[in-house]
Formats: C-alpha cells, sequence, structure tokens
C-alpha cells in the first residue's frame, strides 16, 4: 500500500509542520545549504516563487522552529537533534516517494490549517 511508504512518525511530521510544497521545497533547500544564509530574494530566485512568497514560507518554517531567523535572514537550524533526524528523514522520504510525499501535503484540508494558525502564538522576531 503506498501509505506504508511514508512511516506514521514522519507523515505526522509533515501534517504538522508543512502545509505546501513551497515550504518543503525551502526547508530541504536550506538543509542542503545548512552553511548559507538565506534572504527572501534569495529563496525566491531558487525556489522560483515570488519574494513576498518566500517571505511567507520562511515565516513559517521558523514559528515550526526549522528555521532560525534574525532580521530577515534564514538559516537552517532545528532543536533538538530528532527534530533535525526528522528532517533528514523528510529529505529521504522526499527523494524517494515524491509522489506519496506531495500527495500527503495536498491532501491537508486547507480550511483547517487557516483555522489553526488562527490560534498559534507567534514569537516577536527582533
Amino acid at each position: 500500500m503506498a501509505d506504508d511508504l511514508i512511516s506514521e512518525d514522519l507523515r505526522d511530521f509533515i501534517l504538522r509542520h508543512i502545509d505546501s510544497i513551497a515550504q518543503l521545497e525551502a526547508l530541504l533547500l536550506l538543509r542542503r545549504n545548512s552553511g548559507e544564509t538565506w534572504t527572501p530574494g534569495k529563496a525566491a530566485a531558487r525556489l522560483y516563487i515570488s519574494e513576498s512568497e518566500a517571505t511567507n514560507v520562511l515565516e513559517h518554517l521558523c514559528s515550526a522552529e526549522l528555521l532560525s531567523c534574525s532580521d530577515g535572514h534564514y538559516r537552517f537550524a532545528t532543536h533538538p537533534d530528532e527534530q533535525r533526524q526528522m528532517v533528514e528523514r523528510l529529505a529521504d522520504s522526499y527523494g524517494r516517494h515524491l509522489i506519496q510525499v506531495t500527495n500527503l501535503i495536498h491532501a491537508k484540508p486547507r480550511r483547517l490549517r487557516e483555522f489553526s494558525d488562527a490560534f498559534k502564538i507567534r514569537k516577536d522576531r527582533s
């Protein structure tokens, strides 16, 4: 069965933290280039999305504590190590099971995400 290709804990991680393919691609891009600091413009150029969309994507990943953010600059950083390992597993799974991972992301109910976002506590970034 195709659903068995993604482990339950990885499936839960994706459902909790990734709302779009752009977010997934941004996370994996910054992971691959973890020594670099990224601006929304630089990420937008590599992801073929607008700078405003890149800003939204990067901010979402920061609020999920998958990136570190400071003064409009972003870098791959996850804590604790279990979360970093989950991102590594996500990268591997996306490379091997692209269709299943993308279907899982696309299957997330958009209204449910928007509703849950209304209740997220946002950190003040400086």
